[in-house]
This record gives C-alpha cells, sequence and structure tokens, in this order.
C-alpha cells in the first residue's frame, strides 16, 4: 500500500446513507445529528419539534436508516393534511362496511409499518377523540380496524413530529397529558435556518446544483452580494423557503449567474455580524464555492473524508462523492512532515 490509502468499512458507509440528505456542519446542525446516533439504534419513540420547513421528515427518515429496522417499511402520514372522519382509518385501516363508502378493506398505516418506522407528521392535529386510541397502540403496539373486533398485533416504532407547543396545549386540554409524554420519550429540537446561517451556503450550493440538474441550467457564478442575501434574510419558511427560492432564482438566471431573489443589496465583505459566517469575495463561481467550502471543511475534521464525524457526512455528500469532487477540483491534502497521508480513516 502506498501512502494514500482508502480505508472503506459497512459502518462508514452506513453513516453516510444515514445523513447524505442532511446539509450543513453548523454547531447546532451537528447537535441534532449526535441526538440521533444515540437515539436511532433503540426502539424508543421520538418526539421531533421545530418550525414548519426545518426538515422534520429528514431527521425522521436519518433516525430509520441508523435503527435496526433500516431496510423495513418507513411510513408516514401527515395528521394535518387527512380529513379529521378518515385519519382513524388511515391510522388504523376497517373492515368492508365499517362506514358509507367502505367498499373494501382498508389496511392501516401502522400495520404497513409492522417491523419498521412509523412517523406521523403534525401529531398536534390529531382531534383528542383519536388520541386515546393512539395512545393504547403506543402503550399495548395493538389495535382494532374500523368495524372489526379483532386485535391486531404489531411492532412499530414511531416517530412523531409537530411545529407547534404540545405543553401549551396539554394546559389548555387540547391534547392528552399522558399522550404527549408517551410521545415525549426522546424529544429532539430542530434549529431554526436563522439558528444555523453558517450552514446556508451549503445549502445554497446544494440547490442550485438539483435545479441546475432537473431544469438544464448552466447556473455557475453566484455573486456576494446574493449569497450575502441569502444569509441575512431571517427565512420565515426556514429549509423549505430556502429551496423554493433558489428554484426561482435558477429559473430567473441569465448568463449562468444566480440572481437575487430577495431584492436586498448589501455592502461590505462581512455579511453578518457573528463571526460564524464566513466573508465572501466579491464574486465566485459554484467551482470555486464549492472548493472553499470541501477545503475548509476538510480542515476542520483533520482531512477525514468517510465516517459520522467526516467531511463527507458535514458537507451531506456520498464519501465517493466528495473523493470524486475532490479529483475533479484538484483537492488533496498537504503532505506531512513525515510523509505520511492516511485520507479518508473514519475516527
Amino acid at each position: 500500500m502506498g501512502d494514500h490509502a482508502t480505508i472503506t468499512d459497512p459502518v462508514t458507509d452506513q453513516a453516510e446513507r444515514t445523513f447524505e440528505r442532511i446539509i450543513g456542519s453548523s454547531a447546532a446542525l451537528e447537535s441534532v445529528l449526535a441526538q440521533v446516533e444515540q437515539v436511532a439504534p433503540t426502539n424508543s419513540t421520538v418526539l421531533i419539534e421545530g418550525e414548519t420547513g426545518t426538515g422534520k421528515e429528514l431527521i425522521a427518515h436519518a433516525i430509520h436508516n441508523a435503527s435496526q429496522r433500516c431496510g423495513r417499511a418507513f411510513i408516514k402520514l401527515n395528521c394535518a393534511a387527512i380529513p379529521l372522519d378518515l385519519l382513524e382509518s388511515e391510522l388504523f385501516g376497517h373492515e368492508k362496511g365499517a362506514f358509507t363508502g367502505a367498499i373494501a378493506q382498508k389496511i392501516g398505516r401502522f400495520e404497513m409499518a409492522d417491523k419498521g418506522t412509523l412517523f406521523l407528521d403534525e401529531v398536534g392535529d390529531i382531534p383528542p377523540a383519536l388520541q386515546p386510541k393512539l395512545l393504547r397502540v403506543l402503550q399495548e403496539q395493538e389495535f382494532e380496524r374500523l368495524g372489526s373486533g379483532r386485535t391486531h398485533k404489531v411492532d412499530v416504532r414511531l416517530v412523531a413530529a409537530t411545529n407547534r407547543d404540545l405543553v401549551k396545549m396539554v394546559a389548555r386540554s387540547q391534547f392528552r397529558s399522558d399522550l404527549y409524554y408517551r410521545l415525549n420519550v426522546f424529544p429532539i429540537l430542530l434549529p431554526a435556518l436563522r439558528d444555523r446561517r453558517e450552514d446556508i451556503p451549503s445549502l445554497v450550493l446544494h440547490f442550485v446544483e438539483i435545479f441546475n440538474r432537473r431544469m438544464g441550467r448552466q447556473v455557475d457564478t453566484i455573486d456576494a452580494e446574493t449569497m450575502a442575501a441569502f444569509q441575512w434574510y431571517s427565512w420565515p419558511g426556514n429549509i423549505r423557503e430556502l429551496q423554493n427560492l433558489v428554484e426561482r432564482a435558477v429559473i430567473l438566471s441569465r448568463d449562468g449567474v444566480l440572481p437575487n431573489p430577495l431584492h436586498k443589496k448589501q455592502t461590505g465583505l462581512m455579511i453578518a455580524a457573528n463571526d460564524r459566517v464566513r466573508p465572501f469575495p466579491s464574486s465566485m463561481t459554484l467551482e470555486d464555492s464549492d472548493r472553499g467550502l470541501i477545503v475548509e471543511t476538510l480542515e476542520q475534521v483533520g482531512w477525514i473524508v468517510g465516517g459520522p464525524r467526516g467531511a463527507a457526512a458535514k458537507l451531506g455528500l456520498k464519501r465517493t462523492t466528495l473523493l470524486a469532487k475532490m479529483k475533479r477540483l484538484g483537492i488533496s491534502r498537504p503532505m506531512p512532515q513525515d510523509g505520511n497521508d492516511i485520507l479518508g480513516i473514519a475516527r
């Protein structure tokens, strides 16, 4: 073996698959991913809290992918998107003739998720009349379909999410306290995008690359003013809003330059009052941005590529994708004094 070596192992690859769609390396995001790693191997119920658009479903997927249930079903249901009179049937299923319009037997989400994970988004929207039935299936792992007296046993790991304040809802008797405590076994609070501004450049680059591919565009330059506007904005809609605005900007782009969809002008090189945000040159290409971001991340992690704490995981990339980018951009680790350069070994 020569001086350069890349070591791959199943654990490293699994960690990369777990976090590959989660972009960023801020301390706030790192704290969340550390909690995911702690709780994922258990079967404990997880309650993901955070504002709309912060990526709760991605975190739920990461918990499932890092668990022993990975490879089994990951079933999701947005409780706010289902009419109240149909939600019970969606959760537990029904028999033919159970109610008007029930022309055939229906399997519910709990049954679909047997041996896997069920993700209930907007769990705070479950009506009070249905909450005791949800509590029962969480405690006893059993339920009945509508119109049937037969009890079904299931083995389901529940991950719930909400953007509502369940504690206040409990105080107003809008949410059962016993159900809240059963859901709140392991709470994870996702930070708003304004609380992890240092992740915005990598998110912008990520979405530009996605929409370049989807639309057949060649956007390859981001002006400093545009990136500054992205980092200054408060993002009430969080990552979902950022994604939508980048998509709009790519549609409106001309001559390969990403326009500023926020229509805000910033001056000066320092684009935020706190030192977590990097300054940008007056103009930069996506290639320059990629190179700078990759080198900065590699330096932060001691030039470790793979593993849950390596540069690939922090950048939201597969290890092989990052290595290919490094080769294309001509990025290599500076040779240390002793001539030993081991690249890609996970700690």
